[in-house]
């Protein structure tokens, strides 16, 4: 007897309009057609283009196994990958991380989807992980990003200045962070409590 879920994927945390689940070895082809994009590469780190899928196939072949968090993004009700979330630079010791976040599928931009995964992702820094601190970097011409990460939560707190090239023109990186008791749980609160007397 087959499973009617097996093609389903799995969900780890589910949103109003997003939902993160793990990274799965059968979007590659996705993952590879969004890392090859200029409107996605324009807001990372690095400049990848080509990235051939074999590359790819390297590249989740190792996060898989890194130690940090990492997750597609879903839109709801459709199930559709359209991004990457994660959680990098775990300190349990202090209880800080990282937070970085891409939607790569171009129609799924400007629909509030990024705030969205951003708080979800949040949510699994802070409930389920234990975070007290999370940061990012975001460069001053992502003001679509910075958008999202403020109505998130994040604040301002300093900039690197003229320290992202693009297209000949000097950047700033903006810094920009939150704390535990400035985020409300929008979905793992209500799992990660303990069962309360009958």
């Amino acid at each position: 007897m087959t499973d009617p879920g097996h093609d389903a994927p799995i969900l780890n945390v589910v949103g109003e309009h997003v939902a993160l689940g793990p990274m799965d070895r059968r979007y590659i082809p996705t993952y590879t057609r969004w890392i090859n994009d200029p409107g996605t590469l324009r807001t990372l780190d690095l400049i990848t283009m080509p990235m051939p899928e074999e590359r790819e196939i390297e590249w989740y072949d190792r996060v898989i196994h890194d130690g940090n968090r990492h997750f597609t993004i879903f839109s709801l009700p459709e199930m559709t990958p359209i991004g990457n979330g994660e959680l990098r630079e775990i300190d349990h010791l202090h209880r800080s991380c990282t937070i970085g976040m891409l939607i790569g599928e171009p129609s799924a931009r400007g629909k509030g989807y990024g705030t969205e995964a951003t708080r979800l992702l949040l949510d699994v820094a802070f409930t389920a992980l234990g975070m007290h601190s999370v940061w990012l970097a975001v460069y001053s011409y992502n003001l679509a990003g910075i958008r999202a990460y403020e109505k998130a939560g994040f604040r301002h707190a300093g900039r690197r200045r003229q320290s992202r090239q693009l297209n000949g023109e000097m950047h700033d990186i903006l810094i920009m962070d939150i704390v535990r008791d400035e985020f409300v749980s929008p979905v793992l609160g209500k799992h990660f409590r303990p069962d309360q007397p009958r």
